[in-house]
């Protein structure tokens, strides 16, 4: 199937309306990524994480009627003309094995190993994990879910109840349960995560004791566990319902932040966490501590 690509340089447009109207037109997938060289900025919790200079890509069937949506666009957003923006053909190609182009056998901690699915690694006595992230977010190969993998990695799981908060691919939650863990739950907002984590947790053989789900009533009271890899904004917002699931005496990592990001998240959790000192990579930052 032959596919399209709408590229628009968002300036000052509001990116959630911007989306809206993609989806409208039918966009299949819809990202965000820097027009420039500048990092990701994040702003106050309930508020969209954005570049300082954004760019929205929408992915289209080759039917797709891109002057009704230029119309569209111009007309719900009130504009005399579009910032800067572009059609691409893309080749066809297995989107969703894209991924495998970059992904490799990798190691975390002393013993846990990630691989994609179908592809083998001879370390002996390793933990393997076999992975195929679907759409959804989570590899291994960025900092974040590094940081959180080997953490994990480190931890005496036998019999561990553990919650992965915004599981993403699923990821933590498997390495977890092949780790020792007697039972995880992966919860996440995004339909996409929920699927891949299921689907992962078969490949892995460890579907009976994973809970993936959208609904915070399946979640449980509390947890000897908790891991929670997503970013600074949510982190805070969330603080309540994600320390309260931690058991006294329980372990939690908190990671998707940056540097600077640390101080404001860890005061969200300082009156019910004790924290050890932050793990760095680069300029992401993993915070553990327990549950006082």
């Amino acid at each position: 199937m032959e596919w399209r690509q709408f590229i628009l340089d968002l300036g000052a447009l509001p990116a959630d309306r911007v989306e809206e109207i993609l989806t409208r037109h039918g966009a299949e997938a819809v990202t965000f990524t820097g027009a420039g060289s500048g990092s990701v900025l994040e702003p106050a919790p309930g508020e969209t994480p954005m570049w300082a200079e954004a760019r929205i890509t929408g992915l289209f069937s080759a039917s797709a009627d891109f002057d009704a949506l230029r119309f569209d666009l111009l007309q719900s957003l009130q504009l005399d003309r579009l910032p800067e923006h572009r059609v691409e053909v893309l080749e066809d190609r297995v989107w969703e094995r894209e991924w495998l182009r970059d992904f490799h056998p990798m190691q975390f901690g002393n013993r846990l190993r990630v691989c994609p699915r179908g592809v083998e690694t001879n370390a002996v006595d390793a933990v393997v994990l076999h992975l195929d992230p679907g759409l959804a977010f989570g590899t291994g190969t960025h900092p974040t879910t590094a940081l959180c993998l080997e953490w994990l990695d480190g931890l005496e799981l036998a019999d561990k109840r553990v919650l992965d908060f915004g599981c993403g691919s699923g990821i933590l939650s498997i390495a977890a349960l092949l780790l020792g863990a007697r039972t995880a739950t992966a919860f996440d907002i995004d339909p996409q995560a929920i699927t891949a984590s299921v689907q992962n947790a078969v490949y892995n053989s460890v579907e009976p004791r994973l809970t993936a789900t959208m609904d915070e009533a399946l979640i449980e009271a509390e947890y000897d566990v908790v891991v929670a890899n997503i970013l600074a904004a949510p982190l805070i917002r969330n603080a309540g319902t994600i320390s309260g699931r931690v058991v006294s005496g329980g372990k939690i990592a908190l990671s998707g932040l940056m540097e600077e990001q640390a101080e404001a998240v860890a005061a969200a959790y300082r009156d019910s966490i004790r924290f050890e000192p932050p793990a760095v990579r680069g300029e992401w930052l993993r915070l553990t501590g327990t549950k006082i």
